[in-house]
C-alpha cells in the first residue's frame, strides 16, 4: 500500500490545528507520531481515516492512494450494540474464516461431483492461507495476554468497564489484521506483560502501522519511522524514537551553526559596505558586497523545541535513617491474600515495582501507607521518615477547590506571592490558578497533585503511576526530578522507560509470587532474556577447577570428566525440554516467547558443543 498527503491543513472551529501537512505511509512501515498534548496527533489520525476533512495548505491539497486497503482504527466509543458476548464480538474479526468453514461443512456432505471436489480443495487452500487452523489459538493467546479469563468470554460487553472495553476493541482490531492499522495510545490500561506481548505482535505485523503514544520504549521497540508534530507542522525521521531524539538535536545544532556563520558573514559584508559606500573609489566594491548579501539564501534561525514544562527541585531538611522500610512476610489483599513478600528499602534506594494488573502492586502501596490493613506479616518504617504519597486516583485533591485554594489550604503559611510563584513553576499562571480541580484535564490534575507532594519536601516518595496522563516532555521532567532526588523512592509504574532510568532495585509481582532484585530494569531484562545462558554459565562456574577441586589434586582427570558428563546431560535435558516447548502452539503463537526460547536453544547448543570439546580433550589426555 501507499498513502500520501501533500500540502494539507486541518481547521476546526475557525482555528487552524495543523498546516503544511506532508505525510506518507509506505508498505510495511511502522510509524510513530509524537508531539505535546493538544498539538493535533489524534486529529491527524481522524483526518487519515476520513472523519475530518483535509483542506488546502500553502499550496493545493493532493492526496495519493495506491492499492485497495482496509484501515483499522479504534474510536473512543464502540460503534455497535453492547448486547453481545465478548467471544462473539472477537469472532467478528474472523468472519471470512468462519464463512469459509461453513461452506466447507456444506461441501463435505456432497463431494460426489468433480465440481464440488475442486471447489472444496480451493476453499481448503484459502482456509489454510488465511489462518483457519490457528485463529482459535490466536485469539485465546491475545485475550489471555490482555488479562481476560475463560469465564469473561461469555460475558456481555455491557458488563465490562470502559478500560476493559478499550482493551477488547484493541484485541479485535489486531486480530482483524487491517492493511493500515491505526492505534491511539494502545498501551493505556495495559500492564507490562501485555505491552511486551503487543510490542512483539506489532514488530512482526506484516502490514502498515500508525501509532500515537507517550510510551517512549514502545516507540523504540516497534516503530521504524517517527513523525513529530511541532508548531503546527510535521517532520519525518526515518528511525525509531532514540534515533529521532538524536537526529532532532543534531539537526537543530547544525542549523544553528549554519545560521550563526551566515549572520557573521552578513555582518562582515555589511560592515565593509557601510565603510566604503561613500568613498568614490570604493563605492563599486561596497555595492558588490551588498549584492552579495542580497543573493544569499537566508538561513532561518532554528526555533527551539517546545520544552515548556514544570520545574521543581525536591529538598528536605533531614535524612531518614539508613533503614527506611522493612517488610517481613507481609500478606496483602482485601478479602483474600493477593501476595506475600519480604524486602527492605534503605536510604537512597529507588525501588521500582512492576508486574501484571490486579495482583497487588497498588495494594502494597496502600497497605504500607496504612489505608488497607495487612492480612498477615508486618512492615515498619524507620526513624525520621517523611513520606510524599502520589495516588494514581489523585486522592489528595478536592475537586471542589480551585487550584489556588488547594495549595493555600495545604500550605497556610505561604504568602499569595509564594503560592503564585509555586504554581507558576508547575505551569499554572494568570486566571488559570482559579480553575476548579474538577474541570482540569488528567495531566493538569497530576501537576497539581505533584505540586502539593513535592512542596512538602519528603525524604521518601511513594508513587503509584506518576506519569499517567502526561505527555513525553512532562514524563521526561518527572524522570529528571526523580533521578536528581536524593531521598528514597518506592514506585509502581508501567512506564518502563521511567523504571529503567530511575530505579536501581526492582520488586516484580507475578502470579506465583513476588521477586526482589538488587539491580535495575536494564539488567533485569538482560537476565530474563537469557535465563538458560545464565543458569548454564553458573553451572560452569560450579565445576571450575579452582572452585570444585579445592580438595583434589589437579591431575584428577577422571573426576573432571564425570563432572563434565553430568553437566552435558543436564544441559541436554534442558535443551530437549525447550525444543518440545517450542512446538506447542500457544508458544509459537507468542512472538516474544518463541523468540526468547529459540535464543536459549541456540545458546544451549553452543554451550554443549563447548563442553563436548572440553570432554574430548580430557579423554584424549587420559588415553595418553
Amino acid at each position: 500500500m501507499f498513502y500520501r498527503i501533500n500540502n494539507g491543513s486541518i481547521t476546526l472551529g475557525g482555528n487552524t490545528i495543523l498546516e503544511d501537512i506532508n505525510f506518507q505511509v509506505n508498505n510495511n512501515e511502522r510509524i510513530g507520531i509524537v508531539g505535546r498534548n493538544g498539538t493535533g496527533k489524534t486529529t491527524l489520525l481522524r483526518a487519515i481515516t476520513g472523519e475530518i476533512e483535509l483542506e488546502d495548505g500553502y499550496d493545493l491539497l493532493k492526496i495519493e492512494k495506491i492499492g485497495n486497503y482496509k484501515i483499522g482504527y479504534i474510536k473512543q466509543e464502540l460503534n455497535r450494540s453492547l448486547n453481545i458476548t465478548l467471544l462473539d464480538y472477537i469472532l467478528e474479526a474472523f468472519s471470512d474464516i468462519i464463512n469459509i468453514s461453513k461452506e466447507l461443512s456444506i461441501l463435505e456432505d456432497n463431494l460426489t461431483s468433480e465440481e464440488n471436489l475442486i471447489k472444496y480443495n480451493d476453499l481448503m487452500d484459502k482456509f489454510n492461507l488465511i489462518g483457519g487452523y490457528s485463529y482459535r489459538k490466536e485469539y485465546e493467546v491475545a485475550l489471555k495476554k490482555f488479562g481476560f479469563k475463560e469465564e469473561d468470554k461469555s460475558k456481555l460487553l455491557s458488563e465490562f468497564s470502559g478500560g476493559e472495553l478499550t482493551k477488547i476493541s484493541l484485541v479485535r482490531l489486531l486480530l482483524s489484521k487491517p492493511d493500515l492499522l491505526i492505534l491511539d495510545e494502545p498501551t493505556n490500561h495495559l500492564d507490562i506483560n501485555a505491552i511486551e506481548w503487543l510490542e512483539g505482535y506489532l514488530e512482526n505485523y506484516p502490514k502498515s502501522l500508525i501509532v500515537v503514544s507517550h510510551d517512549r520504549m514502545f516507540f523504540d521497540n516497534v516503530c521504524n519511522v517517527i513523525y513529530e508534530i511541532e508548531y503546527g507542522s510535521l517532520k519525518r525521521y526515518n528511525g525509531n524514537y532514540s534515533y529521532y531524539i538524536k537526529e532532532k538535536e543534531n539537526n537543530y545544532q547544525k542549523q544553528l551553526r549554519d545560521y550563526e556563520e551566515q549572520q557573521k558573514e552578513i555582518k562582515r559584508l555589511q560592515a565593509i559596505a557601510d565603510r566604503f559606500r561613500y568613498k568614490p573609489t570604493k563605492a563599486s566594491m561596497a555595492m558588490a558586497k551588498l549584492k552579495q548579501i542580497e543573493r544569499m539564501i537566508k538561513i532561518d534561525k532554528p526555533v527551539g523545541e517546545n520544552k515548556r514544562t514544570f520545574k521543581r527541585k525536591v529538598e528536605f531538611d533531614k535524612n531518614s535513617y539508613h533503614d527506611v522500610l522493612k517488610v517481613k512476610n507481609l500478606s496483602i489483599g482485601y478479602d483474600k491474600v493477593l501476595n506475600t513478600m519480604s524486602f527492605n528499602v534503605y536510604r537512597s534506594d529507588k525501588l521500582g515495582i512492576i508486574g501484571d494488573n490486579g495482583i497487588g502492586k497498588s495494594t502494597l502501596l496502600k497497605t504500607i501507607m496504612g489505608f488497607i490493613p495487612p492480612l498477615g506479616g508486618k512492615y515498619v518504617f524507620g526513624p525520621n521518615v517523611s513520606i510524599g504519597y502520589f495516588s494514581q486516583n489523585l486522592d489528595n485533591l478536592d475537586n471542589n477547590n480551585s487550584i489556588y485554594d488547594e495549595i493555600d489550604r495545604a500550605f497556610p503559611k505561604m504568602s499569595p506571592n509564594e503560592i503564585r510563584t509555586l504554581l507558576g513553576s508547575f505551569e499554572f499562571s494568570g486566571d488559570d490558578v482559579f480553575k476548579k480541580i474538577g474541570s482540569l484535564s488528567g495531566g493538569e490534575k497530576v501537576r497539581v497533585s505533584l505540586c502539593k507532594i513535592l512542596n512538602s519536601n519528603p525524604n521518601v516518595l511513594i508513587l503509584d503511576e506518576p506519569t499517567n496522563h502526561l505527555d513525553i516532555i512532562s514524563k521526561n521532567t518527572i524522570e529528571n526530578i526523580l533521578k536528581d532526588y536524593n531521598g528514597s523512592i518506592i514506585m509502581v509504574s508501567h512506564d518502563r522507560y521511567l523504571i529503567k532510568n530511575v530505579c536501581n532495585k526492582l520488586l516484580e509481582f507475578t502470579n506465583s509470587g513476588v521477586n526482589y532484585y538488587n539491580y535495575g530494569y536494564g539488567e533485569y531484562l538482560r537476565k530474563i532474556e537469557n535465563p538458560v545462558r545464565e543458569i548454564a554459565l553458573n553451572s560452569v562456574k560450579k565445576v571450575n577447577i579452582k572452585e570444585v577441586n579445592k580438595n583434589y589434586k589437579d591431575n584428577n582427570i577422571d573426576r573432571k570428566i564425570k563432572l563434565i558428563e553430568r553437566e552435558i546431560d543436564n544441559l541436554s535435558i534442558k535443551l530437549d525440554k525447550l525444543n518440545k516447548e517450542l512446538l506447542q502452539e500457544e508458544v509459537y503463537m507468542d512472538y516474544n516467547r518463541a523468540s526468547s526460547i529459540q535464543k536459549e536453544i541456540d545458546e544451549l547448543n553452543e554451550l554443549i558443543d563447548e563442553k563436548t570439546s572440553e570432554w574430548d580433550n580430557l579423554v584424549n589426555n587420559t588415553d595418553i
